[in-house]
Order: C-alpha cells, then sequence, then structure tokens
C-alpha cells in the first residue's frame, strides 16, 4: 500500500508509541485527518480523537476503538477527565493554555509524546505566527519538575524543511 507521509502516523510517534501502557485509553488532540487515532487504535488502544473540526477525519471515523470529539479546545471547557489516559498525543498543535490540562489528564505511568513547530519555522513557511511556535527548550520547560523525560529534539529538518520540536515524557 502507498501510503502518503501526510496520512502515515510521524516517525515520533511510531518510535515512542510502545511506552504507552498497553491498551490504555489514548487522547489525540487536535486529531487533524485521525492518522494517529487510527495508528493507536491498532496498537489496541482505545482512542478519544478531538478537534474543533471533524471533516478531515470524515472518511476514516467508523475506526474501530476511536471516539470522535468535535470541541474546541481554546473556548470552553476541557472536556476530559483527569487522571484517565495512558498517552497523550499532540503533533503540529499548540496552544499553551492547555499544558496544565494535558498534564492532568494522564494516569501515573501516562506517557506524553508531542511534536510541534518552533522558533524558526517562520523561514520555511507557515506556521508564521510566533504564539504558534515553541520557544527554544519550551517542552522541556514544561516537563521540568512534572514528567520524566524519555527524549526530546529540538531540530531544523531538510525534507520538508521546517523547525521542530519533540517531546516523550512519562508522568510519575
Amino acid at each position: 500500500m502507498n501510503v502518503s507521509l501526510a496520512s502515515s502516523p510521524s516517525v515520533w510517534l511510531r518510535r515512542w508509541a510502545p511506552l504507552i501502557p498497553p491498551a490504555g485509553d489514548v487522547l489525540d488532540v487536535a486529531c487533524g485527518s485521525g492518522r494517529h487515532a487510527i495508528y493507536l487504535a491498532g496498537l489496541g488502544h482505545r482512542v478519544d480523537a478531538v478537534d474543533i473540526d471533524l471533516a478531515a477525519s470524515a472518511g476514516v471515523r467508523d475506526t474501530a476503538r476511536v471516539a470522535w470529539l468535535r470541541h474546541d479546545l481554546e473556548r470552553g471547557d476541557w472536556p476530559f477527565a483527569s487522571g484517565v489516559y495512558a498517552g497523550v498525543v499532540v503533533t503540529c498543535y499548540l496552544h499553551r493554555p492547555l499544558f496544565p490540562q494535558l498534564l492532568d489528564a494522564l494516569s501515573p505511568g501516562g506517557v506524553l509524546i508531542y511534536e510541534t513547530f518552533a522558533l524558526g519555522q517562520e523561514r520555511y513557511g507557515r506556521p508564521r505566527n510566533p504564539a504558534y511556535l515553541l520557544l527554544p527548550g519550551e517542552l522541556l520547560e514544561f516537563a521540568r519538575g512534572r514528567l520524566r523525560v524519555a527524549a526530546y529534539e529540538d531540530v531544523t529538518e531538510a525534507t520538508p524543511p521546517r523547525r521542530m520540536q519533540r517531546l516523550c515524557a512519562i508522568k510519575p
């Protein structure tokens, strides 16, 4: 099967997903097309996939073990319970006020897998707004004293050209 990069789960997620406790529930924040939700469900997880607009995931909404929720996470209440997720996944999305809720949603031993654009991305394309770009070391600062860091990257990639920060960390 020829799968496009846009529909394939990220390399970072594939690398670190095995750390998520087996059969644990996972929250996919800003799920977009659902590529990560589908991958995680295929690993045996039940996934809550949330996005402000579920149109991009319309073709995969019959995926077993995935519950799709349309919700604007930047307005209104956080709709998820505390301490119930074995994994929380966030890719290509940044809304700093959600940082405390992401941590709170994780159960003890739960894994946060986060990757998004970093300052410097504006040289390569969107996003360009600093509100959507991580500052140097920002994901590490977010984790400091709260999570055990398993892996961190702050990189400039050549193909496609982009600036990214990535974190995989475990809640004690």
